[in-house]
């Protein structure tokens, strides 16, 4: 069961997860966390991968499952 299965996550990993939760693009990720579009592209796809998500959307309910994040969080009116 994959529900709230124990993952391991950096605290960058972490505030990756969240941006995205809020339903921020890379670039805005990259942007926010002082990286490249790159290297947020790279860091998901790894992060994706040890969580079994296929999409951004799987990972991003897998993460809100897990307690990892919130759902969106931001306010800008989403």
């Amino acid at each position: 069961m994959e529900g709230k299965a124990l993952l391991h996550i950096t605290p960058g990993e972490r505030a990756a997860l969240q941006l995205l939760a809020d339903g921020r693009a890379t670039d805005e990720i990259a942007s926010g966390l002082g990286l490249s579009s790159g290297a947020v592209e790279s860091h998901l796809a790894t992060l994706f991968a040890r969580m079994g998500a296929a999409s951004r959307s799987e990972a991003v309910a897998a993460a809100v499952r897990r307690g990892l994040v919130l759902p969106e969080t931001s306010d800008q009116g989403r």
